[in-house]
């Protein structure tokens, strides 16, 4: 058995969302938005996910709009929230953030330090420019470094700025309060605590009108036209449910794998941990190292080999690894990153694993380039 090792690009389904997503199959297939009774039973399955994910991260079932994925999550914000202004970001944000404010010729970004959190001297003096939509994230993608939105989004309201805050990284895995939080958008996603991949979210701000990035229809009250994927909602509502159950004790174990992880990792010459050394400014779930002398590819592979998969801390396409624009941005080595995280179906087992053949992968790799 693979040592799954990558729970930050997405999670196995947990059995309860296997289950309920096999029980949808049997239901026959319906637009919610019509009146008879087999459109009264799908719509009743959307609302109640809806409330499900609303109380994982802290919102109300009106604020919570179904996505998805991420990308489009933060297209649609990138569209509705940053038409006519500059899109102001760290350069450690996803891709989908810098590409998308990129391509639109409005980005600007804010300098970060080298454990990755953003600049608010930079951002303040940027926030003078002009008409802005800023950008932050609860939990880093590549290193788990923390960033309080809370200062960030009282700033930005203090230039008359718009907010967007990545939590995708976060939700399921620390508690969240998105409802009291006031960004303008929040990015969440249930592909990473044991949900299915397709579907995401976005948090809106209460009382403030959204648009949409498609038209066409009225679902999603408007804000995400196009018939619902029922299948990813009830899964990404069961999964919710489940890990609101168990997010604390979950968080703990995910903590103390990681330790254990990061120790054995440490431990091999020219293995550094990358980003915030504190512990509880990092997500419980991820770790990112930089490996001195040899780039990411092989030891992908290498740990593959033995049965053991993780991911570059490099944006990965289908067919090579890209450096790092996250580390790039924290002034790191952006080509010779890993980055292993662990979910709630990762076993004692699975982190033996690594610790007993990390070592040995890093040695025969730096015996070939001998």
């Amino acid at each position: 058995m693979t040592a799954y090792l990558d729970h930050a690009s997405a999670s196995p389904l947990r059995p309860e969302v296997s289950a309920a997503m096999a029980q949808v199959l049997e239901i026959p297939q319906a637009d919610p938005g019509r009146a008879h009774d087999g459109a009264l039973v799908v719509r009743d399955l959307i609302e109640d996910s809806r409330r499900s994910v609303a109380d994982l991260v802290g919102a109300t079932a009106r604020q919570v709009v179904f996505t998805s994925a991420i990308t489009e999550s933060v297209a649609t914000t990138l569209a509705v929230l940053g038409a006519g202004r500059r899109v102001l970001a760290g350069g450690t944000e996803r891709s989908s953030v810098i590409d998308g404010a990129r391509r639109a010729g409005a980005l600007e970004l804010v300098d970060v330090d080298e454990s990755g959190h953003l600049d608010l001297h930079h951002l303040t003096r940027l926030l003078a420019g002009g008409p802005a939509l800023v950008c932050c994230q609860v939990a880093n993608h590549e290193t788990g470094v923390l960033e309080d939105p809370a200062p960030i989004i009282e700033l930005a309201r203090r230039h008359g700025a718009l907010v967007h805050v990545d939590a995708a990284t976060a939700t399921g895995h620390l508690p969240l309060a998105l409802g009291d939080l006031d960004a303008d958008a929040v990015t969440i996603t249930g592909e990473m605590l044991g949900g299915p991949m397709g579907c995401s979210g976005l948090v809106v701000r209460k009382g403030r009108p959204f648009g949409s990035l498609l038209v066409g229809g009225a679902q999603e009250r408007g804000r995400r036209p196009g018939l619902e994927n029922l299948l990813g909602i009830v899964g990404f509502g069961v999964a919710a449910d489940v890990a609101a159950a168990v997010l604390d004790a979950e968080r703990a174990v995910a903590r103390s794998q990681i330790s254990l992880i990061e120790q054995a990792a440490v431990s091999v010459d020219g293995v550094q941990a990358v980003g915030d050394p504190r512990p509880d400014h990092r997500a419980p779930h991820l770790r990112c190292f930089s490996i001195e002398g040899i780039e990411a590819e092989p030891v992908l592979l290498g740990l593959n080999r033995v049965g053991i998969a993780i991911h570059s801390g490099s944006a990965c396409s289908s067919e090579s690894l890209e450096p790092s624009a996250v580390l790039a941005a924290m002034g790191l080595d952006a080509e010779r990153s890993i980055r292993v995280s662990v979910g709630w179906s990762t076993t004692d087992a699975d982190v033996d694993r690594f610790v007993d053949r990390f070592s040995g992968v890093i040695a025969d790799l730096r015996a070939l380039r001998s």
